[in-house]
């Protein structure tokens, strides 16, 4: 699989084909009914603290779980001046932490722009890379010290500290580029002990399974990584596979839909529901429409209200709504819990 969803016409592309099959293909409790069962109903934000920029679908790479579909034969991106909203959003609220994620967020021609004007308003940025960008094109080769520059905090998608299973999941090649990326990250001061520059690794599940222990799955991945590689790194965080887009198309492939989202039921967690990112964060579409996570955005289940866009942004109003949820909600509520920070309990 080199291409992505919508370029190949697969129905999933469809972000209401993909909850019509949530709502009615595994015959599991709808998650409303059981938060309420929980007394967690209706979900509430608690405070704002992080805005989630997404700056647009393309991506050099074709993963088998992303739930964003991305690719090179993408073509959503975000404008600048859709950014230049989101600035103005910033430099009137006391969000202080920017998460910028895509595709691949440095594909986008004003990434580095929209980074330094972050970066005047004095923003924590993070900027999920996929490691893979640094080594591709030249253009991109010097990402680490303009990260360095700009004290930009990095989480990185890794799924595995060997090539095999790295490799099955995000393609030829992936994991021999993560590496040299990785080492090219720690020569510019990322990940040292003795630094403030973090660099943090991303972990999925390559199939339908929940991940594994966070804690201890970190001292594996910093045992490996350094012994056979000489790399260091802050924290590993293990995310859960949300049941939508390309990792749904491989859950109905591989005959593991049905029995995937009984498992996801079976280890929901009342204790995680607390903790879920869509409590303290926001999220931003490449089109600048709003959304209580990043899945909700893929799924094109707007924020509820009549505050709905960037241009739109009123902090109080968005701080008071009902978060919007669906049966894909069970993979943040599982086990451990899951947000873009790793495990939740």
């Amino acid at each position: 699989m080199n291409k992505s969803l919508t370029f190949r016409q697969n129905p999933l592309a469809s972000p209401q084909y993909q909850l019509d099959v949530l709502d009615h293909q595994a015959k599991i409790q709808p998650f409303e009914e059981k938060l309420a069962e929980s007394g967690l109903a209706p979900l509430r934000p608690g405070s704002i603290d992080v805005l989630q920029i997404n700056v647009g679908k393309v991506c050099n790479q074709v993963c088998g779980h992303c739930h964003v579909d991305a690719g090179p034969d993408r073509k959503e991106i975000m404008t600048r001046k859709t950014m230049q909203q989101c600035l103005d959003v910033l430099a009137d609220s006391n969000i202080q932490t920017v998460d910028i994620t895509g595709g691949a967020p440095e594909m986008n021609p004003d990434f580095r722009w929209f980074v330094t004007s972050l970066r005047k308003l004095k923003k924590h940025i993070i900027v999920r890379c996929n490691l893979t960008i640094i080594v591709a094109n030249k253009k991109f080769n010097d990402l680490p010290e303009f990260y360095k520059s700009h004290e930009v905090e990095i989480a990185s998608s890794l799924p595995f500290y060997n090539a095999d299973r790295t490799d099955r999941q995000r393609g030829q090649g992936v994991f021999q580029h993560s590496i040299t990326a990785l080492q090219m990250l720690n020569a510019a001061g990322y990940g040292k002990p003795s630094s403030s520059l973090i660099l943090n690794l991303v972990y999925n599940p390559s199939g339908a399974f929940l991940p594994a222990n966070q804690e201890q799955m970190e001292k594996d991945f910093k045992m490996e990584l350094k012994k056979n590689y000489d790399i260091d790194f802050n924290k590993l965080f293990c995310i859960t596979n949300m049941p939508i887009s390309r990792f749904l198309e491989y859950l109905i492939n591989s005959g593991n839909y049905e029995k995937y989202m009984d498992r996801l039921l079976a280890a929901f967690n009342p204790v995680a529901v607390k903790n879920v990112m869509c409590r303290n964060m926001l999220s931003v579409g490449w089109d600048g429409y709003l959304y209580d996570c990043d899945f909700n955005q893929m799924l094109d289940m707007n924020v509820a209200g009549p505050i709905n866009h960037i241009s739109d942004f009123d902090l109080a109003g968005l701080s008071s709504r009902k978060i919007r949820v669906n049966q894909h909600c069970y993979g943040c509520t599982a086990g451990t819990g899951s947000s873009c920070s790793g495990a939740i309990v």
